[in-house]
């Protein structure tokens, strides 16, 4: 055997056998991945005063119900489309929704929970095996980074929302 014979085949020994590995390990990761689209249901938006949330949306029931600016509540039917559902989804796996805390409630409602006036805000994602619920006060002292993250993927599910409806 030549040099550049053997150069070939000793890397072919080590090169494939590692492609093969990456490839057999990754697959199985994506396909058991924690959170999947194909095994989404739902999403569930709560937003308001911490004691009477009024403002909610389920994607499953596709009812939208708000307080508008002369405080009367109004009930609206709002359907998500599957890419609006997907770029949702999407956009959570970005931000690391996953990652977030569950309770991230801030430092008023802890000192007394029944007076709390700050604007609470409550994203549930639900899964056939599983849902992440995040439970987010105005307020939240904790770190920013993850207020952040929170906050931006509320900001979303609301601009989906208003996008929805407008339709």
């Amino acid at each position: 055997m030549t040099i550049k014979s053997k150069k070939i085949f000793l890397g072919l020994c080590i090169i494939v056998p590692f492609l093969m590995y990456c490839v057999y390990y990754y697959s199985n990761m994506i396909k058991n991945a924690p959170f999947r689209f194909a095994d989404f249901e739902s999403i569930e938006f709560k937003y308001g005063e911490p004691n009477h949330m009024v403002n909610e949306y389920n994607s499953k029931t596709r009812i939208y119900k708000y307080l508008d600016k002369q405080d009367s509540l109004i009930t609206d039917t709002v359907k998500f489309t599957k890419d609006d559902l997907l770029y949702l989804h999407r956009k959570a796996m970005e931000l690391g929704f996953w990652n977030l805390d569950t309770d991230m409630t801030g430092p008023e409602w802890k000192k007394d929970s029944t007076n709390s006036k700050v604007p609470r805000f409550y994203l549930e994602y639900n899964y056939k095996d599983k849902s992440k619920r995040v439970t987010l006060d105005a307020d939240f002292a904790g770190n920013p980074r993850m207020h952040d993250a929170a906050k931006s993927m509320i900001d979303e599910v609301n601009r989906m929302l208003a996008t929805a409806q407008a339709r």
